[in-house]
């Protein structure tokens, strides 16, 4: 479980509106954190292992050294084709993201990823990736790392049918949902607003389980419990999500 301290009483709603800059990104000030969730089509027999071998020993000690502070690769769980693999990366704030998006200039990083460089268009790994950007909440400003003992990972997009239903969302988990999470063995690997991608507004987070069975009874649990159903219902919080996606992943 989760160290309570990494969580925070927020007293007010995050601003929603919110333009992913240089300059407005979160800066060493605040200990609020970036997450990027990057998510690769792979092509038909296009070679996962040297992706995954770059991603892990040739990307990420070079993102490191600019500020990044965690990675890891997923498989999404029950798709085959075309194969999925998903990349979350922690950053410290906005301008460790931005450094990060320059570690093509470093000289030991250009040599180590000569191999994976030199791939030619017909060996191609995958189509095209598609990134997005997270700003972590007040409520859970740091990412939980601890995750060796989880074999199940659920990410949750809740989208709003506008950013005040969005901004209202995220207040509930601030101020009342994430506690019950604990309570229920929903075991967040992180909470974050999206900044940048493609279906804004919304908010994004990321649980993980030991296994699927536990996953299934823990969210049953989390439905029956009363501060949940006491919460649901209150007026500040009608209509906050218009849809759900949930993407389940592995370990890569």
């Amino acid at each position: 479980m989760m160290k309570r301290r990494k969580f925070i009483a927020a007293t007010a709603a995050v601003p929603i509106g919110f333009a992913a800059t240089a300059s407005s990104l979160p800066q060493e000030t605040t200990n609020r954190e970036i997450y990027e969730l990057r998510k690769y089509e792979i092509t038909l027999g296009g070679d996962q292992k040297m992706l995954i071998d770059f991603l892990v020993k040739v990307y990420q000690p070079a993102i490191k050294k600019r500020g990044a502070t965690f990675l890891k690769v997923f498989r999404e769980w029950g798709r085959e084709e075309p194969p999925i693999i998903w990349v979350l990366i922690s950053y410290r704030s906005g301008s460790e993201y931005i450094a990060c998006q320059q570690v093509g200039s470093d000289t030991d990083f250009i040599k180590s990823a000569n191999s994976y460089d030199s791939i030619s268009q017909d060996s191609k790994i995958y189509n095209r990736f598609e990134s997005s950007l997270h700003l972590s909440f007040e409520g859970m400003p740091e990412m939980n790392t601890d995750l060796s003992d989880s074999s199940i990972f659920e990410v949750r997009i809740y989208e709003g049918y506008s950013e005040d239903a969005v901004k209202r969302k995220i207040k509930m988990f601030n101020t009342e949902e994430i506690e019950v999470f604990l309570k229920t063995g929903i075991n967040p690997v992180f909470f974050g607003e999206t900044i940048a991608g493609k279906l804004r507004p919304c908010l994004t987070y990321m649980a993980h389980f030991k296994d699927m069975d536990t996953r299934d009874k823990n969210w049953k649990a989390f439905a029956e419990h009363p501060d949940w159903n006491t919460m649901r219902i209150k007026e500040e919080y009608a209509d906050t999500v218009s849809k759900i996606t949930k993407i389940f992943l592995t370990p890569a």
